[in-house]
């Protein structure tokens, strides 16, 4: 099959033919059909986190089932499905007590004595995330994705796969956002859309934007936003305590960056929580105010939305299908495979809200 292989962090991707192997007992495998490019994908091919090389890249993404292992008994052959980076093992404590995008149990994986699941013509290939799916097919453990009605669109079902569940999971599951409280959002990418998006199908009564690029402010009044800030112009956090009159309920920083994280804080009322949805690099710190935790401010992280995909994800299919869930408006423009080094150096740019590959 054709793969899309990072095999040296700051190189270009490179499309090349990769061995898939037959499904084990719990295994999956996915013709894939759609796989959006993600900012988390960059962020390994740059270096600021670590994967094994050579890699396939690529975790958001939909497919259609093609052969199942002797024990999966959640999906079929047909069957639609939205793949989960965040795999889940169904027997550790963070799985028996509900948090299944903390789980990081190794059963989830091939055992180092078996056969991989992907290999290259010229040596051994690693599976990146879980998934690898910037490849025709994907060869995954059966909690790694949930069965969606034939009638959804698979390119924006890909969508839901990584930054819509992001981004809706994080402003209802992980900051619970109630009904009238105020948002701001730092970053309107496609996570930082979806957090908007998500805030504002739970009922949040001013939801404030916050982007350098003053051309993402129609984006996000579409996906819900009620006011924009360029931070390319002002004190973004100044702004937002005053328009406020002290703070926001909810913060959501979506960018990945120390500055951000910290902004996100500040822009807080008392009892206010700051969520960092990003992937801030490793070795960069965040220096907060100690005073202001006598406000009983609190700053946390979001893993995938604090997801429990195989019930999220239907459910939000439902949503986009009834008309409460915006994809249509977050997909920018959808490419080959072989294009997929010209998607990551628009998203470079910081203009795009999503490419995504499809698939013949």
């Amino acid at each position: 099959m054709k793969a899309a292989v990072l095999r040296e962090v700051g190189k270009p991707l490179q499309i090349e033919n990769v061995q898939i192997n037959k499904p084990g007992p719990h295994e999956v495998l996915i013709r894939t059909k759609a796989a959006g490019l993600c900012h988390s994908d960059l962020h390994f091919m740059q270096g600021s986190y670590p994967t094994a090389l050579p890699a396939v890249l690529g975790h958001e993404s939909a497919g259609v089932v093609e052969q199942v292992g002797s024990e999966v008994r959640t999906v079929k052959p047909g069957d639609h499905v939205i793949t989960c980076l965040s795999a889940y093992c169904g027997h550790c404590e963070f799985c028996l007590t509900g948090h299944l995008s903390l789980c990081v149990s190794p059963d989830t994986k091939r055992d180092a004595e078996e056969e991989p699941r992907l290999k290259a013509t010229t040596g051994p290939m690693q599976q990146y995330l879980n998934l690898s799916s910037f490849a025709e097919q994907m060869l995954i453990h059966e909690h790694a994705c949930v069965a969606i009605r034939k009638d959804m669109p698979l390119d924006r079902a890909a969508l839901i796969g990584c930054s819509v569940m992001t981004g809706v999971g994080a402003a209802i599951h992980t900051s619970s956002v109630r009904p009238g409280e105020t948002v701001a959002v730092i970053g309107c990418g496609g996570v930082g859309l979806a957090a908007i998006n998500g805030a504002a199908i739970a009922g949040a009564g001013r939801i404030i934007a916050i982007d350098m690029v003053a051309s993402k402010g129609n984006l996000a009044h579409q996906f819900g936003a009620t006011d924009f800030i360029d931070a390319s112009k002002t004190d973004a956090v100044k702004e937002v305590l005053e328009m406020t009159k002290g703070g926001v309920h909810h913060a959501f920083e979506a960018i990945g960056l120390s500055k951000t994280a910290e902004q996100a804080f500040n822009m807080l009322r008392r009892g206010g929580t700051a969520n960092i949805i990003g992937m801030i690099p490793i070795g960069q710190s965040i220096t907060l105010p100690g005073f202001a935790f006598l406000g009983e401010k609190k700053l946390q992280g979001s893993m995938m939305g604090s997801n429990r995909f195989p019930v999220d994800m239907p459910r939000l299919v439902d949503m986009y299908m009834a008309g409460k869930l915006k994809l249509d408006e977050m997909i920018s423009q959808r490419i080959k495979l072989e294009q997929v080094n010209e998607g990551f150096e628009e998203m470079k740019k910081g203009e795009l809200a999503r490419s995504v590959i499809v698939f013949d």
